[in-house]
């Protein structure tokens, strides 16, 4: 069996798999909603949102795609302003022309990350604009976005709603929603929450309920009001994936309760436990970047901008194809990069449940591969 250390989906923890093993109940029964509620004063530490505050978290059987959706039909038929740097960030671009959406990208090459400066220009001369869109981990790429600056930036446009896509950041680094003045998060849990995928997450914002109520056309499925108050009434608008519900409020407790950390984090729990959480992980970014530095490697975004899930490593002369498969052999999945960055870059998903210990194993599979 080949142990994944792909950017998503990750590793699953047994006890997670057991948990997905459950016998099946009703989804309008007492158990459900008992499963809906374990979840969800996790789900605000996950995303840094106060739980006394205005915002509302909830769980949708879909992917963290769909969500880029509903997040599009609860902002409004208006313009929307994408920040492109990679795949994913222009998928939702793409998703908002489809939906037949003034959409304009701002958009940078592969790697980069949008200058604030030309943010505020656009959001000047452009504007205004119903949303902003943007990937904070960018998967395809590893470069992370930072969220604070943005949320900062838009406090001077309060009609521009901060939307933000968080699949391969949330459980993996902070994200502060109310202090980033956050409007709507997103979320698969096939990465850091080192979860099977086939769920998503999402963390909305009142100014964002307000505005997606005001809609006429919202649909049903993909509906944000539907979803969120469906969630807070614990009454799903359709029958769940409820073994992955199952797995999920077992996965969040098990992080609130310090599970799969060092022991060098000591006893810990709460927004502690979360905090030891992102501090493996920025351990892993750093260690794999200095073993890529080591090989005369480097990451393909600024370190400054470096995500802290997936490290994507400039290739040089290596031969992307035989480490991978090299790695493989010795029981190790790592990923090749993504689109036009195939054979130049390759990248190591860091993140969920993994160790550091884990990640030295496969650092060391890497150098006999190499050699």
């Amino acid at each position: 069996m080949v142990q994944l250390w792909i950017p998503g989906p990750t590793e699953v923890r047994p006890e997670i798999l057991a948990a997905c093993a459950l016998p099946m109940i009703g989804h309008r029964s007492a158990t459900m909603t008992e499963t809906i509620e374990r979840m969800d004063p996790h789900l605000h530490l996950a995303f840094g949102a106060d739980q006394s505050g205005d915002a509302s978290v909830a769980v949708h059987s879909a992917s963290a795609t769909a969500m880029m959706e509903a997040a599009l039909i609860g902002a409004g038929r208006g313009k929307v302003l994408c920040l492109v740097n990679g795949a994913f960030s222009k998928r939702w671009y793409n998703i908002a022309l489809q939906l037949g959406r003034d959409a304009r990208a701002i958009e940078v090459p592969m790697g980069e990350v949008v200058d604030l400066g030309e943010v505020r220009r656009v959001l000047d001369a452009e504007g205004p604009f119903d949303a902003l869109t943007v990937v904070s981990s960018e998967t395809s790429t590893g470069t992370a976005t930072p969220l604070a600056p943005l949320g900062e930036l838009l406090t001077h446009y309060p009609d521009t709603l901060f939307m933000a896509d968080l699949v391969s950041w949330i459980a993996g680094a902070p994200v502060d929603f109310d202090a980033n003045h956050m409007d709507f998060g997103l979320a698969g849990v096939q990465k850091a929450f080192a979860l099977p995928p086939g769920v998503a997450v999402v963390c909305a914002s009142a100014a964002f309920m307000e505005r997606a109520r005001a809609q006429t056309e919202r649909g049903f499925y993909l509906d944000p009001v539907r979803i969120i108050d469906g969630h807070l009434a614990r009454k799903t608008p359709a029958t769940p994936a409820i073994s992955l519900y199952f797995a999920l409020a077992q996965q969040l407790e098990d992080i609130s309760a310090g599970v799969a950390l060092p022991e060098s984090a000591g006893a810990c729990s709460g927004a502690a436990a979360w905090q030891a959480r992102f501090d493996k992980h920025s351990r892993m970014q750093a260690r794999t970047v200095e073993w890529a530095a080591g090989h005369g490697l480097s990451l393909l975004p600024a370190p400054e901008h470096a995500s802290p899930t997936v490290s994507c490593i400039r290739a040089g002369d290596l031969d992307v194809g035989a480490l991978v498969g090299g790695l493989a052999e010795r029981g190790y999945a790592i990923s090749n990069g993504y689109g036009d960055l195939k054979g130049k870059t390759f990248r190591i998903g860091h993140m969920g449940d993994h160790s550091e210990d884990g990640l030295e194993a496969v650092l060391t599979a890497a150098d006999d591969v190499l050699s």
